[in-house]
């Protein structure tokens, strides 16, 4: 590898883990999956430039969508002519931007040592001796990804990145998921997943809070959902309210019946909780008289921690919650040890009604994982008795 990717100097541990997968040969495919802004075509395009210009490899494949944002159709290079080829060399300048200049990203592709592949038109090529990059493979159908594998040809890397969460439907499947979970069971590939915590680009973690937001303001609302929402523009009309979430269903389906657990979680903009409670929490327990429900509130931020303790159902488990962010298409919470068997619950119940929860709220599932808590928290838990 040259030394234009080894300057490359990673942020975060996702990042760093990133660049290791891409440095190693013995995967043939690396899969890299998360949010914008995490330096997923950063790294990707960096390590392509660089091993055609280090002689590694004859070629680097660019195979990119490029999409009308206002209907989300993909147009090939057929509708677009020379500005297909344009839009692709803009984007590289634009990542690349401090690394290369733009003039020489424009000489490798006249001179075929970069080449610009429109995912429309891949049967019946075979790319030998080349790194193969897929990007946003979240925009293309799963048809057309995996008609790039099957273009590996010798002495060839196939990188794939894409996001699995943020650009797509609500609860829906994309091909960035399907592509993730074929790639996991292959030898030869690497997935990295990437999360909240990996974004570096300047805007882009505001950009992604408002994504977020934006799905859970336009998601289905139950009529008690509504209704929660009504009874806060009464008593708390100052209160910044992005949804309401319901789960008395989720509860009994798992038989959890505990006095510490509401009936319902409010979500409002950072900020904006103490409008919503009030001085004595007589804008909430108004809202819970008008309802009929036990409510519980949360402001929503990219640490989404706060969010899984607000609807588990031990109230101290919070201080045994290590990380909660987002791997592939799920919501991937890190559990200390020592509190691992309660945070799952009896059967997993604990952890499925989390689940339901955040499949209606988000539109992503949860899994959980116990690891070491580090040494300071370690000893705060011995005081506490927990």
């Amino acid at each position: 590898m040259g030394e234009l990717f080894k300057s490359l100097k990673p942020q975060t541990p996702g990042q760093e883990e990133m660049q290791i997968a891409l440095s190693n040969k013995k995967y043939e495919i690396v899969g890299l999956f998360g949010p914008t802004g995490s330096g997923k075509s950063l790294f990707s395009l960096l390590y392509g430039v660089d091993a055609v210009l280090s002689g590694e490899y004859r070629r680097f494949v660019i195979s990119r969508p490029v999409v009308d944002v206002t209907t989300g159709r993909e147009l090939s290079m057929v509708e677009l002519g020379e500005m297909y080829y344009d839009v692709a060399s803009n984007y590289m300048g634009d990542v690349l931007s401090g690394y290369i200049e733009v003039e020489k990203i424009k000489e490798l592709i006249k001179q075929g040592r970069i080449v610009i592949a429109d995912t429309h038109y891949l049967r019946g090529r075979t790319f030998d001796d080349s790194i193969i990059f897929l990007d946003d493979v979240h925009s293309v159908s799963v048809e057309s990804a995996v008609e790039l594998i099957t273009r590996i040809g010798r002495n060839s890397r196939l990188i794939v990145a894409g996001d699995p969460v943020f650009q797509r439907e609500h609860g829906s499947k994309d091909s960035a998921s399907l592509l993730r979970e074929v790639l996991l069971g292959e030898e030869s590939a690497r997935v990295v997943d990437l999360g909240l915590k990996d974004i570096v680009r300047p805007g882009a973690r505001r950009g992604v809070k408002l994504i977020l937001e934006t799905k859970l303001r336009t998601r289905k609302l139950k009529d008690s959902e509504k209704m929660i929402i009504d009874a806060t523009k009464i008593r708390a009309p100052d209160a910044e309210v992005i949804t309401a979430v319901e789960f008395i269903d989720e509860k009994k389906s798992v038989g959890l019946k505990t006095e510490t657990l509401p009936d319902a979680l409010i979500v409002v903009k950072e900020g904006y909780i103490g409008r919503l409670i009030g001085k004595g929490g007589e804008r909430i327990t108004a809202v819970e008289s008008d309802t009929g429900l036990k409510l519980r509130a949360v402001e929503l931020t990219l640490d989404l921690k706060p969010l899984v303790r607000s609807i588990h159902p031990i109230g101290w488990i919070h201080k045994h919650i290590i990380d909660a962010d987002f791997a592939g298409p799920d919501l991937l919470v890190k559990v200390s040890s020592d509190a691992y068997p309660a945070f799952v619950g009896q059967k997993g119940s604990h952890v499925r009604f989390i689940d339901a929860v955040m499949r209606r709220l988000m539109g992503v599932g949860v899994r959980v994982i116990e690891v070491e808590a580090p040494k300071e928290r370690r000893g705060e838990e011995r005081k506490s008795g927990k």
